[in-house]
């Protein structure tokens, strides 16, 4: 079941998939937990299975209807099950965007190819590992 995370600072599962989210880089998980406890305009849903968090997803909708993914993670014991690309459904039906879009690194990418986004690679400006967009066009209802 997905869940608006709305007490700071959360529960400890929560926290370890944050980690996981920012690759165990501290201030960058400093920075998200301050974005989503402020609200910002990003919103943080956890997913609850059998009474453990499985995943989170982070993100914000832009001005024209896009949904930016910031933050997914999904904890290593319950990858390759379908909750990845669960969150993200859940996420479209709670939130109905025109256009979902996330930028990761090449794992990440795999893992959106595989469940229909088109992916796109880049180099940042100022060089560095190659980055890619994810972009997934949602249908409009009849």
């Amino acid at each position: 079941m997905l869940k608006q995370v709305t007490t700071f600072p959360p529960d400890a599962a929560l926290s370890e998939l944050m980690e996981y989210a920012v690759g165990f880089e501290p201030e960058l998980e400093d920075r998200a937990w301050e974005l989503y406890r402020t609200g910002g305009g990003a919103a943080l849903y956890g997913y609850e299975d059998e009474g453990e968090w499985v995943g989170l997803i982070g993100a914000r909708t832009n001005s024209d209807n896009t949904l930016e993914i910031l933050h997914l993670a999904v904890h290593p014991e319950d990858r390759l099950k379908g909750y990845g690309r669960g969150l993200i459904m859940e996420t479209l039906l709670l939130i109905k965007p025109k256009a979902v879009t996330a930028v990761t690194d090449e794992d990440g990418a795999d893992f959106f190819r595989n469940i229909g986004f088109t992916v796109q690679g880049f180099i940042p400006d100022g060089g560095g590992e190659e980055r890619f967009r994810c972009l997934y066009e949602a249908e409009e209802e009849e």
